[in-house]
């Protein structure tokens, strides 16, 4: 899957479970760029990309993250290549 794709998957995500069509996410969006995306609503994101994408994040790696590229590069190494 390329970063173009897995973006417009995550952004698509982003929209549905916040509820705003106007999202558009880059690598540098962090949660304060965006209307609504609090604790709560982090942790629907992050079930609907563990459903969509069919992976699995620990606690300590979505903590870690600042950032919308970073989450695609975590995202993209739980991935089968190709």
């Amino acid at each position: 899957m390329t970063d173009p794709q897995i973006y417009v998957a995550l952004t698509d995500i982003f929209r549905q479970v916040l509820e705003d069509p106007s999202i558009d996410l880059r690598p540098e969006t962090t949660a304060d760029d965006v209307e609504g995306w609090d604790s709560m609503n982090h942790i629907f994101i992050v079930v609907e990309i563990e459903k969509r994408f069919r992976v699995k994040f620990h606690a300590a790696e979505m903590e870690e993250l600042k950032n919308v590229g970073e989450l695609v590069a975590v995202l993209k190494q739980k991935l089968p290549p190709g």
